[in-house]
């Protein structure tokens, strides 16, 4: 049996563990592993994460969540795909085609 697993093991290990937390609105203060819940914010999921040893004290924000979202979602910078405030439908700003996201990036991991 033990040699079955192995295998089985080590194919589970070459595939990337990715955890992706995002939000709107969220300031350093509302997640309690930062503040010990001074704040009266209660986190206990993330701060978990936190005490298991990913924790980032250094980070950049863009000013609007359609900016942020293009940006996690392409790597470019929100001056280059034109969505740098709350996009809308019809718009002339936006990702093209070739454009490639983390999602086709990671596809075939």
């Amino acid at each position: 049996m033990l040699a079955t697993a192995a295998p089985i093991a080590a194919q589970a290990a070459s595939k990337p563990n990715m955890l992706v937390i995002m939000g709107d609105d969220i300031g350093y203060g509302n997640i309690s592993a930062y503040n010990q819940g001074m704040l009266g914010y209660n986190t206990p999921n993330i701060d978990r994460i936190a005490q298991e040893g990913a924790l980032f004290t250094a980070y950049y924000a863009q000013q609007s969540c359609t900016a942020g979202r293009s940006t996690f979602s392409t790597g470019q910078t929100p001056i280059r795909t034109g969505l740098t405030k709350v996009g809308l439908p019809g718009a002339e700003q936006g990702l093209l085609p070739q454009d490639i996201t983390m999602a086709t990036a990671l596809k075939d991991m």
